[in-house]
């Protein structure tokens, strides 16, 4: 029987996997569609996000099934309990970059952003797919390297995503209220693919050393 739920544990491990390299694979496509205005590059983020929310559920069927037939204490309880919660927020990952893919459908063929803010919104993109590579990685390999690392990027897009709203809030502001808005949206959706992808990785870290790191309450 033991060997039967190692068997299943792996499986749950190799299915967040799974799900993190289509996360991966959303939030290029997203930002690249919306810093270049591709329409078909966005269109394939929308209709992929499907697919990630039905491997979520698949997974988190599967979790609740060990629950049920294995009954885990302790560390191997928390192990499944977790998923459940990582699951839910790789899902929520694959939701945001769609809302992105969203944004650059519905403006097409303008750009969201406007000149003066492309250069930031360009960074938070690269720093939310190396989050999402980092993500990625941790998942398969339970690397601590790796999650701090993410949680140093996640920093990073935290500063940018303030410098957006400095800029929108600020007196040389010239944008209409519609542009205002998207930028706004935009801004927020980047900020918290990485916060999601932090939070995760806390929960990595809690699981190899048993020390709780607090989420922060915004996430």
């Amino acid at each position: 029987m033991r060997a039967v739920f190692q068997q299943e544990l792996a499986e749950v491990q190799d299915r967040l996997v799974e799900i993190a390299e289509l996360v991966l694979d959303s939030i290029r496509d997203a930002t690249t569609a919306f810093n270049t205005a591709d329409v078909a590059l966005a269109d394939k983020v929308i209709a992929a996000d499907p697919t990630i929310d039905e491997l979520a559920v698949e997974l988190d069927e599967l979790a609740i099934e060990i629950l049920y037939r294995q009954s885990p204490v302790a560390r191997d309880l928390r192990i499944v309990v977790s998923a459940l919660r990582i699951s839910a927020s790789l899902e929520r990952m694959g939701d945001l970059a769609r809302h992105i893919a969203q944004l650059a459908r519905r403006r097409y063929p303008d750009h969201v952003a406007p000149e003066g803010l492309r250069d930031t919104f360009t960074q938070m993109a690269a720093n939310d797919i190396q989050i999402a590579t980092l993500l990625e990685q941790l998942l398969r390999t339970s690397d601590l390297e790796l999650a701090d690392r993410l949680i140093a990027s996640d920093d990073a897009i935290d500063t940018l995503h303030q410098s957006v709203f400095d800029t929108v809030l600020g007196a040389d502001w010239q944008g209409e209220a519609e542009k205002t808005v998207d930028v706004t949206l935009a801004s927020r959706f980047l900020e918290r693919f990485g916060d999601h992808a932090a939070s995760i990785a806390k929960k990595v870290q809690y699981l190899a050393t048993g020390d709780w790191v607090p989420v922060d309450s915004a996430q």
